[in-house]
């Protein structure tokens, strides 16, 4: 039994997509992670490996997580391939009848989604090719020489080079819009198109009319003998299954078809023919050939995601660093970002709601030396949490202005391998102690690892601390020197998972984040 998942199913589900994320009932993050990509696999720089999917891999995206940033409505839109118009470039043009033994030319999509058929311009406004200068003579086209720039409601030409070209301009992307979702392969549409009331966006969907007019007729054959030469036939009627449509037929000197034009677009069609007898245009030795172009449901224009193509979701985060909220570390590496749907808060079971969330744990240290003692990045630090008991984690910053220690904890800090197997020398035993401050028999404050003996400042309880006259804010809240993440581990679904080539954060850096979902 033969069957396909279509193309609209696709453009719904990303529209889901966007829709979903502005729900009070979801609650969508970025995040980053993974702080020592090389020692997970050395060669993970020139060659990262491909992201695994299943549970344990999820339960180990979790360990390694940093910081997460909120998604918004505005930090998502669906996208469209990007296609640029550039001079000399012989662009497909629009049809509905696009398949395998009917591609489209000059590209030779098979679909039309697949096919070059509208473009951006230098001013990022996007037009749709209804005519790409075909003819019997050019039956794949011609090169696009003139740049369409207007913003008429109906198509036409876009110069005077005589190209051929019939565009119908649909939108123009937003300044904000080509910062956040115009990327190297993609390109953003509006968002709402079907509903919204503005205005440059609701008079070309208007313009559209539900009816559906009919906007080109391409010639595929001149004809022969066509009667009296030069000569031009209006009203010359379309048959199908709509009503009203009309064309003018003109008649060159050589008595065959010079040029077809729709003189009106009718109603409801689904197919149609030039009918020539009705029109009274001589049919000569050769019949002319006409082929009537079937515009999308509702006409060109009532609803771009279906004539596009919008299958795709972009979803923007920008990393920055916040003096205010320091969830997302320096000085260490990045080379893992991802999404995840509906993490809980820590310690509830209500969503995250947080704008920037730590997925560290860290510790507020104090000693002798605390300001200038240094802890390596991804190096180990342990803790003598009683007697026989040590806690084990690894670095991810420390800051000697604050004295804080962000750390993070995965199956090799509890004597297993990366891969989940038994360490043969495990030298703290197959256990995943926290570091604490509230030590057994045996125990200790002191956290071992770094250039300086210091020890859990247990005395401190808070989220800000005051250092010479100046209030540092430390992102997370500490209980007797002790923060615990702002996210519950292991909770929600992560959706998109990218491994990249490691970079290191500097305070003076900022990331865009441009995740790309294809449905």
């Amino acid at each position: 039994m033969a069957a396909i998942i279509t193309d609209q199913l696709r453009i719904l589900n990303a529209k889901d997509f966007v829709a979903s994320i502005a729900s009070t009932s979801n609650s969508f993050y970025s995040f980053v992670g993974l702080p020592n990509p090389t020692d997970v696999d050395t060669s993970w720089d020139s060659s990262p490996p491909d992201p695994r999917d299943n549970f344990d891999e999820e339960n180990n995206y979790w360990d390694t997580m940093i910081a997460l940033k909120k998604i918004d409505a505005e930090d998502v839109k669906q996208v469209i391939r990007k296609i640029t118009w550039q001079s000399g470039i012989t662009y497909d043009m629009y049809r509905a009848d696009v398949k395998a033994t009917s591609p489209s030319q000059p590209s030779n999509a098979i679909t039309l989604y697949e096919a070059n058929y509208y473009v951006m311009n230098s001013d990022y406004r996007v037009y749709i090719c209804l005519q790409n200068g075909s003819n019997p003579e050019n039956p794949s086209g011609r090169a696009s020489l003139d740049e369409p720039t207007f913003t008429d409601l109906e198509p036409r030409e876009a110069g005077t080079s005589g190209d051929g070209y019939v565009w119908k301009y649909l939108y123009t992307i937003k300044p904000g819009d080509i910062v956040k979702f115009d990327s190297t392969n993609f390109m953003p549409v509006p968002k709402n198109w079907t509903t919204t009331t503005e205005s440059n966006i609701s008079a070309v969907r208007n313009n559209a009319d539900t009816s559906g007019q009919l906007k080109i007729v391409k010639i595929t054959n001149r004809g022969v003998g066509l009667g009296t030469a030069n000569r031009i036939y209006t009203q010359v009627p379309i048959q199908g299954d709509g009503n009203g449509a009309e064309c003018t037929i003109a008649i060159n000197n050589n008595s065959n078809v010079e040029s077809v034009t729709i003189s009106r677009g009718g109603s409801g069609y689904t197919f149609g023919t030039v009918d020539l007898v009705a029109g009274n245009v001589p049919t000569g030795t050769t019949a002319p050939v006409f082929d009537v172009i079937i515009p999308p449901q509702g006409g060109h224009g009532a609803d771009i995601y279906r004539e596009l193509g919008a299958r795709n979701a972009l979803i923007y985060s920008r990393i920055e660093n916040d003096t205010e909220n320091p969830d997302f570390i320096t000085g260490n590496e990045i080379a893992r970002v991802g999404l995840v749907q509906n993490p809980k808060a820590y310690n509830t079971s209500s969503n995250l709601l947080l704008d920037k969330a730590a997925a560290t744990y860290a510790l507020k240290l104090t000693g002798a030396g605390y300001s200038s003692a240094t802890f390596t990045a991804d190096a180990f630090i342990t803790q003598t949490v009683g007697l026989g008991s040590t806690a084990v984690g690894r670095v991810v910053s420390y800051d000697q202005t604050t004295g804080v220690l962000k750390y993070w904890q995965d199956r090799s800090t509890a004597g297993f391998n990366t891969d989940g197997s038994k360490n043969t020398t495990p030298e703290y035993g197959f256990r995943m102690n926290r570091f604490t401050p509230n030590i057994t028999d045996g125990g200790s404050f002191n956290i071992i690892g770094g250039s300086a003996t210091l020890a859990i400042q247990t005395s401190f309880t808070g989220v800000s601390t005051e250092i010479n006259s100046r209030t540092y804010y430390l992102g997370q809240s500490f209980t007797e020197g002790a923060a615990q993440p702002e996210v519950e581990k292991y909770t929600g679904n992560i959706i998109y998972v990218d491994n990249r080539p490691s970079i290191t954060r500097s305070s003076s850096q900022k990331e865009d984040i441009k995740i790309i979902l294809q449905f």
